[in-house]
């Protein structure tokens, strides 16, 4: 507890040019002679602490203290910094504590330099991201309900190994210990997550993976030759990369694109309605079709 106690005060006073004795008792529900008793220790131990009297004294740190300069580069404090802002961005609430915390002891203000809203990332359960963090940190099995491609319900153990953002979604890729194999998994089709107590140990084979077989991309791959309307320029370089897309001389899009045939494929080409012809391959032009006459058929 000494221990954590001085760590505190250390951080307190970088964020404060002056504490009193009595203001840091209060806060740790001590005496004022055990703080005056840390303050010595710390001295002692060669941090640069002081006490002033009298009516503006209290206790302080030289101002040029920081507790970097033995460890860290400049740059390697502006690397941690950064990254720990970056995954603040995602919702964790403990990462911003740990940013506000260290900003203090490098005596660096944060700089604001990324603005990331993922409003429209919905779990349902708030506390998945984390859940699943803390299953991949501590190494434990998590086991949860799973809803296919197709809409199939399964029941899973997986050895958690990353969390993955591809594509608009978030991803779990882990060890499935029904399917004895690597695989990934979109947390939209995640239900009733639960960490379990059973701890797993890292597997070789992992390493040398190059690419998991994944519930979300183990269809082939399929390559499409598509004319999009100039009214859906906008959704064209939202959608595509530039080396994709052509520009025709009458204003649409010629797109080449290869990606997994599953039915996310048939619904995105849906979306963009009369403002998109498949032109090759024709088996998917038929595929479309279908799909188009079936929706025409129920009104």
């Amino acid at each position: 507890m000494q221990t954590s106690r001085m760590f505190e005060i250390i951080y307190l006073l970088l964020t404060h040019e002056n504490m009193k004795a009595r203001e840091l008792a209060e806060r740790f529900g001590v005496s004022t002679r055990t703080i005056y008793r840390d303050v010595d220790a710390l001295s002692l131990a060669g941090i640069p602490v002081y006490m002033e009297k009298g009516r503006n004294g209290g206790i302080r740190l030289l101002p040029e203290f920081v507790l970097n300069k033995s460890i860290l580069s400049e740059r390697e404090q502006n690397e941690i910094l950064t990254a720990l802002q970056g995954h603040s961005f995602i919702g964790d609430g403990k990462a911003g504590q740990v940013l506000h915390r260290l900003s203090g002891i490098f005596n660096k203000a944060v700089v604001n330099w990324l603005e990331v809203d993922f409003s429209d990332w919905s779990f349902g359960d708030g506390d998945i991201f984390d859940n699943f963090k803390t299953a991949i940190l501590e190494r434990r099995i998590a086991e949860f309900d799973y809803y296919s491609t197709y809409g199939e319900k399964t029941h899973r153990r997986v050895e958690p190994i990353q969390l993955w953002f591809k594509s608009k979604a978030w991803y779990l890729k882990g060890f499935c210990l029904k399917k004895q194999d690597i695989r990934l998994f979109k947390l939209l089709r995640v239900n009733n997550l639960a960490v379990t107590n059973e701890s797993f140990e890292k597997r070789d084979l992992l390493a040398a993976e190059p690419a998991p077989s994944s519930e979300a991309y183990n269809m082939p791959d399929i390559t499409m030759r598509l004319r999009i309307a100039p009214a859906m320029a906008y959704r064209v370089y939202d959608e595509f990369a530039e080396d994709m897309v052509e520009k025709q001389p009458d204003g649409s899009y010629m797109v080449t694109v290869t990606w997994p045939e599953d039915n996310w494929v048939y619904g995105f080409l849906l979306s963009f309605g009369g403002h998109i012809e498949v032109l090759a391959p024709e088996r998917m032009r038929e595929i479309i079709k279908g799909k188009a006459l079936e929706i025409a058929g129920q009104y």
